[in-house]
């Protein structure tokens, strides 16, 4: 079964940085896609970044291209999400996802092809 656990979400200032971390447990991690989505008050949940599940290719929203980097460290089952240059729009619940399937080529920005969720980590970002 899979587990997907986030910290390190907090409240920040306008300008800050904050890195969050995603801890996987279950089925094979190194294998599969991994991204990350957050969802702000009254809003839709949207597709911040992925990575492949070799690490080797990313994809950003436009929102967050320059300001936030994804990676992962397949050895330790654990993905990230450094974001810089924070702004209050940023201000969310971020949510770590797995892809459904393994092994995959296609970086997907879809919520619908991620099969597993975390229970999410707020990052509140103060102007």
């Amino acid at each position: 079964q899979v587990q997907l656990v986030e910290s390190g979400g907090g409240l920040v200032q306008a300008g800050g940085s904050l890195r969050l971390s995603c801890a996987a447990s279950g089925r094979t991690f190194s294998r599969a896609n991994m991204g990350w989505f957050r969802q702000a008050p009254g809003k839709e949940r949207e597709f911040v970044a992925a990575v492949i599940w070799s690490g080797g290719r990313t994809n950003y929203a436009d929102s967050v291209k320059g300001r936030f980097t994804i990676s992962r460290d397949n050895a330790k089952n654990t993905v990230y999400l450094q974001m810089n240059s924070l702004k209050p729009e940023d201000t969310a619940v971020y949510y770590c996802a797995r892809d459904q399937d393994e092994s995959s080529r296609f970086l997907s920005g879809q919520s619908r092809s991620y099969g597993y969720w975390g229970q999410g980590t707020q990052v509140t970002v103060s102007s």
